[in-house]
Protein backbone atom coordinates (compact mmCIF):
# COMPACT_ATOMS: atom_id res chain seq x y z
CA UNK A 1 0.00 0.00 0.00
CA UNK A 2 1.24 3.50 -0.81
CA UNK A 3 2.14 5.77 2.07
CA UNK A 4 -0.94 7.84 2.88
CA UNK A 5 -1.10 10.71 5.31
CA UNK A 6 -3.37 13.74 5.05
CA UNK A 7 -1.86 17.02 6.20
CA UNK A 8 -5.08 18.90 6.89
CA UNK A 9 -5.08 22.61 6.07
CA UNK A 10 -7.67 24.91 7.60
CA UNK A 11 -10.01 26.71 5.22
CA UNK A 12 -9.82 24.09 2.46
CA UNK A 13 -12.38 21.40 1.73
CA UNK A 14 -11.30 17.96 2.95
CA UNK A 15 -12.35 16.34 -0.33
CA UNK A 16 -10.19 18.77 -2.29
CA UNK A 17 -7.23 18.12 0.02
CA UNK A 18 -7.62 14.35 -0.35
CA UNK A 19 -8.01 14.78 -4.13
CA UNK A 20 -4.81 16.83 -4.21
CA UNK A 21 -2.74 14.38 -2.22
CA UNK A 22 -3.90 11.40 -4.26
CA UNK A 23 -3.17 13.48 -7.37
CA UNK A 24 0.39 14.11 -6.14
CA UNK A 25 0.99 10.39 -5.82
CA UNK A 26 -0.26 9.83 -9.39
CA UNK A 27 1.87 12.65 -10.82
CA UNK A 28 4.95 11.52 -8.86
CA UNK A 29 4.53 7.98 -10.14
CA UNK A 30 4.00 6.48 -6.70
CA UNK A 31 0.65 5.39 -8.14
CA UNK A 32 1.20 4.39 -11.78
CA UNK A 33 -1.28 4.04 -14.64
CA UNK A 34 -3.19 0.80 -14.11
CA UNK A 35 -2.38 0.65 -10.38
CA UNK A 36 -5.24 0.01 -8.00
CA UNK A 37 -5.90 2.75 -5.49
CA UNK A 38 -6.14 1.83 -1.81
CA UNK A 39 -9.67 0.84 -0.73
CA UNK A 40 -12.03 3.33 0.91
CA UNK A 41 -11.41 1.64 4.26
CA UNK A 42 -7.62 1.91 3.84
CA UNK A 43 -7.87 5.57 2.80
CA UNK A 44 -10.22 6.29 5.70
CA UNK A 45 -7.83 4.79 8.22
CA UNK A 46 -4.74 6.44 6.74
CA UNK A 47 -6.20 9.91 6.19
CA UNK A 48 -8.67 9.95 9.06
CA UNK A 49 -11.54 11.18 6.89
CA UNK A 50 -15.10 9.94 6.40
CA UNK A 51 -16.27 7.74 3.54
CA UNK A 52 -18.44 10.52 2.00
CA UNK A 53 -15.30 12.70 1.75
CA UNK A 54 -13.39 9.83 0.15
CA UNK A 55 -16.17 9.14 -2.34
CA UNK A 56 -16.36 12.80 -3.33
CA UNK A 57 -12.60 12.93 -3.95
CA UNK A 58 -12.64 9.68 -5.94
CA UNK A 59 -15.64 10.81 -8.00
CA UNK A 60 -13.82 14.05 -8.87
CA UNK A 61 -10.70 12.12 -9.89
CA UNK A 62 -12.94 9.89 -12.00
CA UNK A 63 -14.80 12.86 -13.56
CA UNK A 64 -11.45 14.46 -14.39
CA UNK A 65 -10.35 11.35 -16.27
CA UNK A 66 -7.56 10.46 -13.83
CA UNK A 67 -9.00 7.27 -12.32
CA UNK A 68 -11.65 4.73 -13.29
CA UNK A 69 -13.76 2.40 -11.22
CA UNK A 70 -14.56 -1.29 -11.62
CA UNK A 71 -17.73 -2.39 -9.87
CA UNK A 72 -16.90 -4.56 -6.89
CA UNK A 73 -13.16 -4.35 -7.55
CA UNK A 74 -12.06 -0.80 -6.79
CA UNK A 75 -10.57 2.32 -8.37
CA UNK A 76 -7.56 2.33 -10.69
CA UNK A 77 -5.25 5.03 -12.09
CA UNK A 78 -6.27 5.88 -15.65
CA UNK A 79 -3.92 8.72 -16.64
CA UNK A 80 -0.95 10.60 -15.24
CA UNK A 81 -1.18 14.38 -15.55
CA UNK A 82 1.86 16.48 -16.48
CA UNK A 83 4.17 17.36 -13.58
CA UNK A 84 3.38 21.03 -14.17
CA UNK A 85 -0.14 20.51 -12.86
CA UNK A 86 1.14 20.34 -9.29
CA UNK A 87 4.27 22.37 -9.97
CA UNK A 88 2.29 25.47 -10.96
CA UNK A 89 -0.74 24.95 -8.69
CA UNK A 90 -1.30 23.72 -5.16
CA UNK A 91 -2.49 20.11 -5.44
CA UNK A 92 -5.50 20.83 -3.22
CA UNK A 93 -6.50 23.67 -5.59
CA UNK A 94 -6.48 21.51 -8.74
CA UNK A 95 -9.98 20.09 -8.21
CA UNK A 96 -11.35 23.64 -8.08
CA UNK A 97 -9.43 24.68 -11.20
CA UNK A 98 -10.86 21.74 -13.14
CA UNK A 99 -14.38 22.46 -11.85
CA UNK A 100 -13.93 25.96 -13.27
CA UNK A 101 -13.07 24.54 -16.71
CA UNK A 102 -16.18 22.35 -16.42
CA UNK A 103 -18.42 25.33 -15.64
CA UNK A 104 -16.92 27.43 -18.44
CA UNK A 105 -17.84 24.93 -21.17
CA UNK A 106 -21.60 25.64 -21.42
CA UNK A 107 -21.37 29.25 -20.20
CA UNK A 108 -18.71 30.47 -22.61
CA UNK A 109 -19.98 28.30 -25.44
CA UNK A 110 -23.35 30.04 -25.20
CA UNK A 111 -21.64 33.43 -25.00
CA UNK A 112 -19.68 32.76 -28.20
CA UNK A 113 -22.84 31.67 -30.00
CA UNK A 114 -24.68 34.83 -28.95
CA UNK A 115 -21.68 36.97 -29.89
CA UNK A 116 -21.80 35.53 -33.40
CA UNK A 117 -25.34 36.86 -33.97
CA UNK A 118 -25.16 40.05 -31.89
CA UNK A 119 -21.63 41.41 -32.27
CA UNK A 120 -21.28 44.88 -33.76
CA UNK A 121 -18.44 45.75 -36.12
CA UNK A 122 -16.70 47.36 -33.13
CA UNK A 123 -17.13 44.18 -31.06
CA UNK A 124 -15.61 42.05 -33.83
CA UNK A 125 -12.69 44.46 -34.11
CA UNK A 126 -12.11 44.30 -30.34
CA UNK A 127 -12.10 40.50 -30.42
CA UNK A 128 -9.64 40.60 -33.32
CA UNK A 129 -7.34 43.00 -31.43
CA UNK A 130 -7.37 40.77 -28.35
CA UNK A 131 -6.68 37.74 -30.56
CA UNK A 132 -3.69 39.41 -32.21
CA UNK A 133 -2.34 40.44 -28.79
CA UNK A 134 -2.69 36.85 -27.55
CA UNK A 135 -1.02 35.42 -30.68
CA UNK A 136 1.87 37.83 -30.26
CA UNK A 137 2.40 37.04 -26.58
CA UNK A 138 1.76 33.32 -26.34
CA UNK A 139 5.09 32.29 -27.86
CA UNK A 140 7.08 34.84 -25.88
CA UNK A 141 8.65 34.79 -22.44
CA UNK A 142 5.56 35.96 -20.57
CA UNK A 143 2.52 33.86 -19.74
CA UNK A 144 -0.05 35.73 -21.88
CA UNK A 145 -2.74 34.99 -19.26
CA UNK A 146 -4.00 38.60 -19.32
CA UNK A 147 -4.22 38.56 -23.13
CA UNK A 148 -6.00 35.20 -22.95
CA UNK A 149 -8.55 36.48 -20.44
CA UNK A 150 -9.01 39.71 -22.42
CA UNK A 151 -9.95 37.63 -25.49
CA UNK A 152 -12.60 35.72 -23.58
CA UNK A 153 -13.90 38.94 -22.02
CA UNK A 154 -14.13 40.57 -25.47
CA UNK A 155 -16.34 37.66 -26.56
CA UNK A 156 -18.53 38.06 -23.46
CA UNK A 157 -18.94 41.80 -24.14
CA UNK A 158 -19.95 41.04 -27.73
CA UNK A 159 -23.06 39.21 -26.45
CA UNK A 160 -24.59 42.55 -25.53
CA UNK A 161 -25.65 40.93 -22.25
CA UNK A 162 -24.03 42.43 -19.16
CA UNK A 163 -24.68 39.27 -17.16
CA UNK A 164 -22.11 37.37 -19.23
CA UNK A 165 -19.59 40.13 -18.55
CA UNK A 166 -20.39 40.18 -14.82
CA UNK A 167 -20.20 36.40 -14.44
CA UNK A 168 -16.91 36.18 -16.33
CA UNK A 169 -15.56 39.06 -14.26
CA UNK A 170 -16.60 37.37 -11.00
CA UNK A 171 -14.72 34.25 -12.11
CA UNK A 172 -11.64 36.28 -13.08
CA UNK A 173 -9.38 34.84 -10.39
CA UNK A 174 -10.37 31.20 -10.92
CA UNK A 175 -10.23 31.46 -14.72
CA UNK A 176 -6.84 33.19 -14.70
CA UNK A 177 -5.48 30.57 -12.30
CA UNK A 178 -6.50 27.84 -14.73
CA UNK A 179 -5.08 29.80 -17.66
CA UNK A 180 -1.78 30.32 -15.84
CA UNK A 181 -1.39 26.60 -15.14
CA UNK A 182 -2.34 25.66 -18.72
CA UNK A 183 0.01 28.26 -20.22
CA UNK A 184 2.90 27.28 -17.93
CA UNK A 185 2.51 23.67 -19.03
CA UNK A 186 2.25 24.79 -22.65
CA UNK A 187 5.55 26.70 -22.41
CA UNK A 188 7.23 23.40 -21.55
CA UNK A 189 5.62 21.66 -24.52
CA UNK A 190 6.23 21.77 -28.25
CA UNK A 191 5.73 24.48 -30.85
CA UNK A 192 2.79 22.43 -32.15
CA UNK A 193 0.97 22.88 -28.86
CA UNK A 194 1.36 26.66 -29.08
CA UNK A 195 0.18 26.54 -32.70
CA UNK A 196 -2.92 24.58 -31.72
CA UNK A 197 -3.82 27.11 -29.04
CA UNK A 198 -3.53 29.94 -31.55
CA UNK A 199 -5.70 27.98 -34.00
CA UNK A 200 -8.36 27.30 -31.37
CA UNK A 201 -8.70 31.00 -30.52
CA UNK A 202 -8.66 32.00 -34.19
CA UNK A 203 -11.46 29.50 -34.95
CA UNK A 204 -13.60 31.18 -32.27
CA UNK A 205 -12.91 34.62 -33.72
CA UNK A 206 -13.60 33.57 -37.32
CA UNK A 207 -16.91 31.93 -36.42
CA UNK A 208 -18.04 35.08 -34.60
CA UNK A 209 -16.80 37.35 -37.40
CA UNK A 210 -18.79 35.38 -39.99
CA UNK A 211 -21.92 35.23 -37.83
CA UNK A 212 -21.94 31.43 -37.46
CA UNK A 213 -23.45 30.88 -34.01
CA UNK A 214 -23.26 27.06 -34.05
CA UNK A 215 -19.60 27.11 -35.11
CA UNK A 216 -18.73 29.76 -32.52
CA UNK A 217 -20.39 27.77 -29.71
CA UNK A 218 -18.62 24.58 -30.82
CA UNK A 219 -15.23 26.27 -31.28
CA UNK A 220 -15.37 27.79 -27.78
CA UNK A 221 -16.41 24.52 -26.16
CA UNK A 222 -13.72 22.64 -28.06
CA UNK A 223 -11.06 25.14 -26.96
CA UNK A 224 -12.00 24.91 -23.27
CA UNK A 225 -12.24 21.11 -23.50
CA UNK A 226 -8.77 20.94 -25.07
CA UNK A 227 -7.35 23.34 -22.47
CA UNK A 228 -8.64 21.05 -19.74
CA UNK A 229 -7.08 18.01 -21.43
CA UNK A 230 -3.75 19.83 -21.74
CA UNK A 231 -3.54 20.15 -17.95
CA UNK A 232 -4.74 16.64 -17.06
CA UNK A 233 -3.01 14.26 -19.47
CA UNK A 234 0.75 14.34 -19.99
CA UNK A 235 0.56 12.12 -23.08
CA UNK A 236 -2.03 14.16 -25.01
CA UNK A 237 -1.52 17.22 -27.20
CA UNK A 238 2.22 17.57 -26.53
Amino acid sequence: MVDLHLNIQKGKRLADQLYGQLLEKIVDGELKEGDKLPSENEISRAFGVSRPVIREALLRLQADGLVFSRQGVGSFVKARPPEGLIQFAEPSDVAGLLRCFEARLPFEGTAAGLAAVRATAEDVENIKKSLLALEAEIGGEGLADKADFDFHMAVAKATGNDFFVSILGSLNSAIKSGMQVALQITKGGTADRIRRIREEHRAIYEAIATGDAAAADLAMRYHIHRARIRVTDHMRDK
